[in-house]
């Protein structure tokens, strides 16, 4: 009777602690998966976020780059528009100039011509003509001041600008002989052309090499202006490009060090929780 009632009431304890520590285990078991579960969501929304960083990141062409841009580029367009006319007003009568033979010129005559030429089909000028003495050939020729003046006026070495008044271009032209009458005999330097024009001499040459350089000078620093602009901000661009992916992948890799760190204190965390029971 004794023994019946006795063992009961020792057995319950015993069935309550195995009970109690079954559900201690259990609960601490799903504290356990729950926290990384959500070490797992973090990680998750980090990366997301992370990915939208990175994305956001990526190098846009602001509207100053592309200001720049386009004006390289219209300095180049322009450049090569200034290299067409340089090259036809200037470098083109250059490299088709046969001027090139100096001589010792004597001044010999100079008289105005009684039949004037033709100014543009406007009105008529008088036209000084100026003879020299080629003191290395000993030859007569016609002096001009330029390349230019040789084409326009065959045989004048001074043709004042049009203007309808008669008497002022009289006295315009006898003021250039009366200057040069004071220079008779006097000898000066002068350039040749002996295979195009034998009875012409200039004074000077209108296009010369370092006009021609001069001229190509602009055209050229404006081209490599255009070039450099456009070269720098490209050159900007794949700099920030290249730099966003080296923050892009260096975020990747601490989030993934951060993920697997997390993890693992999960998995440790579990057979710590279950070792008092």
């Amino acid at each position: 009777m004794f023994l019946n009632t006795a063992s009961p009431r020792r057995s319950i304890p015993i069935n309550t602690n195995l009970q109690g520590a079954r559900r201690r285990q259990t609960r601490l078991t799903d504290l356990a998966y729950q926290a990384t579960a959500q070490e797992q969501e973090w990680s998750s929304g980090v990366d997301g976020r992370g990915g939208q960083r990175a994305r956001t990141q990526m190098p846009v062409s602001s509207v100053g780059e592309d200001r720049a841009v386009l004006l390289g580029f219209a300095m180049m367009a322009f450049s090569v528009l200034m290299f067409f006319v340089v090259g036809m007003t200037v470098v083109k009568p250059y490299v088709n100039s046969n001027w090139e033979e100096e001589a010792s010129c004597v001044l010999l005559q100079a008289d105005i011509l009684e039949e004037w030429v033709d100014c543009r089909g406007v009105s008529t000028v008088p036209c000084l003509r100026v003879t020299v003495n080629l003191t290395d050939s000993n030859q007569t020729a016609f002096l001009h001041l330029d390349e230019e003046s040789v084409l326009l006026a065959p045989e004048c070495f001074y043709v004042p600008k049009c203007q309808m008044d008669r008497t002022e271009l009289q006295e315009e032209v006898l003021k250039v002989k009366n200057g040069l009458d004071t220079q008779l005999g006097s000898t000066s330097s002068c350039v040749t052309d002996p295979a195009r024009h034998p009875r012409d001499v200039i004074l000077s040459r209108k296009y010369t090499f370092k006009k021609a350089l001069y001229a190509l000078l602009w055209p050229c620093l404006m081209l490599g202006g255009g070039a450099l602009l456009v070269g720098l901000v490209k050159l900007t661009q794949c700099l920030a490009h290249l730099s966003s992916e080296i923050c892009s992948d260096a975020a990747v890799g601490w989030l993934t060090s951060r993920y697997t760190r997390g993890k693992l204190y999960g998995i440790l965390r579990v057979p710590s929780m279950q070792s008092p029971s």
